[in-house]
C-alpha cells in the first residue's frame, strides 16, 4: 500500500490503538483524533470521556503520534440523538451505533480529517474493505465473533474509498497480543459494551430523562391483563427482563401445575397504550418469516438484484438464509427460510452475499 497521511480515530480502546500502531509500523504518517460525541452528564460514572481521552493520549504517546481532541457533540445531538428519540417516541427500537457511524465517525470525522490533509481515515472496527471492479466492497472482519460490518452497512462508496480497517484482518486475541507486546497502556482494558454515547449506564434511567411516559396495561395473547408497564418506549420486542410479571400460566396453575415459562414482549399497541406479552421463547408471535424494510442504504450505490442472500436482523445473530424481494433504492422485503426471532421495527436488517456486506435498511414491519 502506498504510504499516506492517515487520521485514526482513537477511542481510548485497544482496537483503535493497535490500528494506529499497525499504520505507523507500515510507514504511514499517522495522526490521532479523539472524538467527543456526548456532553450531558459526562462527568458521571457511566460515561466519562475524560478517562477515555487520557487512555487515548497515553496510547498516542507510546506510539509516537500527535493526538487532537475534537468535539462533535453538537453534530451528534442533531444528527443521531434527535433521530434516536424520534424512533423511540414512535414505538420503535433504533440502533444509534449504525447512525453514529454513518453520520459522525464516517462523515463529520472524515470531513475534519480531510481538512487536516488526510488521504485516508482509519478506525478500530472489525471489518475490511476491498477494491473490486472499480468499486469498493465492505467485507466482514476475519474474526467472525467480532465482525462489525453490521454497524457499518450504511457507509457509501465515497466513505469506504477513504477508509482503512487495520484490525479487520486480525482476530481479537491477536490484537490483545500485539497490544501487550508493544506495551500499550490499555492492552488489558475491557471492551466497551454500552451504546455509543450512553455508555454502561442503566438504559431505562437514561431514557426517562428525555421521553415522556404514560403507564398502561400489559396483556397476554388472550387479552387478559397480567401487569402494568411504565411506558411503551421503555420496552423492546423479545425483552424478557424487567417486565415485573410472574411466570405461571393461570390454566396450568389451576390444575396444580407450575409452568414457569418466562414472559417476552411480543407486540406494542400504541393506540391502546398496551404492551402484549407471551410465554415461551418460541411463541408464534415472536417468530417472523418475512420483513419489510425502509430507508435502505446500499454499499454499492444501487440495490442488489433479487435472489438468495443471507441477512442479520440484529447484531449478535448468525446469518440467516433469505430471499431478497422487491428491492428498490429505498425499500425491500426479505423472505426467510427459517423463522426469525423477535424481528424488531427500528432495528437494521443487513444483507450479505457471503463475506460481502451489501447494505440494509430499517425494519418497518414483519409477519409470520
Amino acid at each position: 500500500m502506498r504510504k499516506s497521511r492517515v487520521v485514526v480515530g482513537l477511542s481510548g480502546g485497544v482496537d483503535s490503538a493497535v490500528a494506529a500502531w499497525l499504520l505507523k509500523r507500515d510507514g504511514h504518517e499517522v495522526v490521532g483524533i479523539f472524538m467527543k460525541n456526548w456532553e450531558d452528564d459526562d462527568d458521571s460514572e457511566y460515561c466519562s470521556s475524560n478517562i477515555d481521552f487520557v487512555d487515548a493520549a497515553a496510547v498516542a504517546d507510546v506510539i509516537g503520534i500527535e493526538l487532537e481532541h475534537v468535539n462533535f457533540a453538537a453534530e451528534y445531538k442533531d444528527r443521531v440523538f434527535a433521530e434516536f428519540l424520534r424512533e423511540y417516541l414512535a414505538g420503535r427500537t433504533p440502533n444509534p451505533d449504525v447512525l453514529c457511524n454513518a453520520e459522525i465517525k464516517f462523515k463529520a470525522f472524515l470531513d475534519h480529517a480531510l481538512r487536516l490533509g488526510a488521504e485516508k481515515i482509519a478506525t478500530g472496527h472489525y471489518a475490511r474493505v476491498r477494491a473490486s471492479g472499480g468499486a469498493v466492497q465492505l467485507l466482514k472482519g476475519v474474526d467472525g465473533s467480532k465482525d462489525q460490518s453490521y454497524f457499518l452497512h450504511r457507509l457509501n462508496q465515497a466513505q469506504l474509498a477513504r477508509t482503512l480497517f487495520p484490525v479487520g484482518e486480525l482476530k481479537k486475541t491477536q490484537v490483545r497480543e500485539i497490544a501487550a507486546e508493544i506495551k500499550l497502556p490499555n492492552a488489558k482494558k475491557k471492551d466497551s459494551t454500552g451504546i455509543c454515547f450512553i455508555g454502561e449506564r442503566p438504559f431505562r434511567e437514561f431514557l426517562n430523562r428525555y421521553l415522556s411516559h404514560e403507564p398502561g396495561l400489559i396483556e397476554d395473547e388472550r387479552g387478559r391483563a397480567v401487569g402494568r408497564h411504565v411506558g411503551l418506549s421503555f420496552y423492546t420486542l423479545g425483552q424478557r427482563q424487567g417486565l415485573g410479571i410472574g411466570g405461571i400460566k393461570p390454566h396450568k396453575a389451576a390444575r396444580g401445575g407450575a409452568d414457569h415459562a418466562p414472559w417476552y414482549v411480543a407486540r406494542k399497541e400504541p393506540a391502546r397504550n398496551t404492551l402484549r406479552v407471551v410465554q415461551g421463547h418460541d411463541h408464534p408471535w415472536l417468530l417472523s418469516h418475512r420483513l419489510a424494510a425502509t430507508d435502505a442504504s446500499w454499499v454499492g450505490g444501487a440495490a442488489p438484484a433479487r435472489g438468495r442472500y443471507a441477512a442479520k436482523t440484529r447484531y449478535r445473530q448468525a446469518d440467516a438464509t433469505c430471499t431478497l424481494q422487491e428491492p428498490s433504492p429505498a425499500t425491500f422485503t426479505l423472505e426467510f427460510e427459517q423463522p426469525q426471532w423477535a424481528v424488531t421495527p427500528g432495528q437494521s436488517a443487513v444483507l450479505y452475499d457471503g463475506e460481502v456486506c451489501l447494505g440494509g435498511g430499517v425494519i418497518d414491519t414483519s409477519t409470520a
